[in-house]
């Protein structure tokens, strides 16, 4: 397989005995249906690009997943793949063994239509955005930390406001002041990197 990136080598080696197989099978579909694939890694898990971003794939502790960038247009929006969505950030559900994956030839085709879409430039359509927006409100206490690290304060600044507001709604949901506190300290480090709240999931 050509444009192999290293680290999703030391990705899968790092995984969990029962992800690693079921990533290297899907390392090995990406590249046989796009045979210029590129490797990459983003928001901390292996992503494949071809013309833009094709699809994602990433470990936890109990299962795998894997992620279609155009899923809209790609995988039917029947009951039992919404069903599936839900269960985990990818498309295909909570993947636990390579049993849990669909035929070789669906997912094969999957990603070809991944690749047809991003070479003829379609994009998936845009959520329609709500005609009123709440105002984002940042807690004092919030705002004070902010100030006192410039780059978080620069970096939260540009942030769109569902951005803002995912970081603020975590904060605020803390029930103990050691909780908020300990989140505040989370969210500083992570804004000041550039991360958005739910940067882990972002391509899945």
């Amino acid at each position: 397989m050509a444009k192999q990136d290293p680290r999703v080598d030391a990705y899968i080696v790092a995984a969990a005995d029962f992800a690693q197989p079921i990533l290297k099978h899907l390392r090995r579909l990406v590249h046989s249906a796009c045979p210029d694939v590129e490797e990459t890694i983003k928001w901390g898990s292996p992503t494949f690009m071809h013309q833009g971003m094709l699809c994602g794939m990433a470990a936890f502790k109990q299962h795998c997943t894997i992620g279609f960038w155009k899923h809209d247009f790609i995988i039917k929006q029947d009951s039992a793949n919404k069903k599936k969505a839900n269960e985990a950030m990818g498309q295909l559900g909570r993947l636990t063994s390579l049993a849990d994956l669909p035929a070789d030839k669906v997912l094969s085709g999957y990603i070809k239509e991944a690749v047809r879409l991003n070479g003829e430039g379609i994009n998936s359509p845009r959520a329609r955005k709500p005609q009123t927006k709440k105002p984002v409100v940042v807690p004092e206490y919030f705002a004070a930390a902010l100030r006192k690290n410039k780059k978080a304060l620069q970096t939260f600044e540009n942030f769109s406001p569902s951005h803002k507001r995912e970081y603020i709604e975590w904060l605020t949901e803390a029930k103990r002041d050691e909780t908020r506190a300990k989140r505040l300290e989370t969210a500083l480090a992570w804004i000041a990197e550039g991360k958005a709240r739910n940067w882990k999931y972002m391509n899945c």
